[in-house]
């Protein structure tokens, strides 16, 4: 019986790698309707009986403004173009701020948030970070650095059932997320912490010297030349209708 029940255990996992590898394949092109996270919020204003409208609209990278891009990255992952999913320095230093006591301190890459907002649910324990760390990998072997940006600017929650940079940018600034200014990227980018919270158009003295600090990191990176770090090399055989 325990060698039936280790059989059929091995049959599932291996049948659990194989559909989430060829369900993150896929994601590689298409326009990402929804995430785990967005239906995590409406089920949870169902069950709180507080009705939330979600808001949500795709932009692709080439409508996605630099600015807001490079604030990003300075915000939240400034190793995103070298790493493979994971910062283990900031992991080190999060375990050692976390053994002093104090506020919790989180090190997930954009990558490692992707993989959470884009799969799984939102609480801490040892099964979610483990599936985390599976999606994380397949995310970084199956997806260029690009895509991987595209899709995390297009779910992340910028305010209580805002998700994606041009949602973002209406509920903020009323104006599509092409024509947001370095000033209004820094300030969406200074509250992803705790979007639900802070405002970006009403920031607070703390967000708004966040802000200023992620310009000045945004123009240390480089600015928009650091996305060329991003952009996948073509190889010869592949077809030069079909993105990258």
């Amino acid at each position: 019986m325990l060698r039936t029940l280790l059989r059929r255990l091995f049959k599932t996992l291996l049948w659990f790698a194989a559909g989430s590898a060829l369900l993150v394949l896929v994601l590689r092109w298409l326009p990402l309707p929804g995430s785990a996270l967005m239906v995590e919020r409406k089920v949870a204003s169902w069950i709180d009986g507080t009705p939330l409208e979600l808001h949500h609209q795709w932009r692709p990278w080439e409508e996605l403004p630099d600015d807001l891009k490079i604030a990003v990255i300075a915000a939240e992952d400034q190793k995103f173009a070298e790493h493979w999913g994971f910062d283990l320095d900031a992991i080190q230093a999060a375990l050692a701020h976390n053994d002093r006591g104090g506020s919790l301190r989180g090190a997930s890459t954009l990558s490692q948030q992707v993989a959470k907002n884009l799969f799984l649910w939102s609480d801490r324990s040892w099964l979610r970070k483990g599936l985390e760390t599976w999606f994380t990998a397949l995310i970084e072997l199956l997806w260029p650095k690009q895509r991987i940006l595209e899709v995390y600017l297009n779910s992340v929650e910028w305010a209580d059932g805002v998700f994606g940079a041009e949602a973002a940018a209406r509920y903020h600034f009323r104006k599509g997320a092409p024509y947001l200014s370095s000033q209004q990227a820094s300030a969406l980018a200074a509250v992803l912490p705790n979007p639900r919270e802070w405002s970006a158009s009403r920031p607070s003295r703390y967000v708004s010297r966040r802000a200023g600090w992620i310009r000045q990191q945004m123009r240390q990176l480089g600015g928009s030349h650091y996305l060329y770090q991003l952009k996948p090399p073509r190889p010869d055989w592949w077809p030069t209708w079909m993105p990258i």
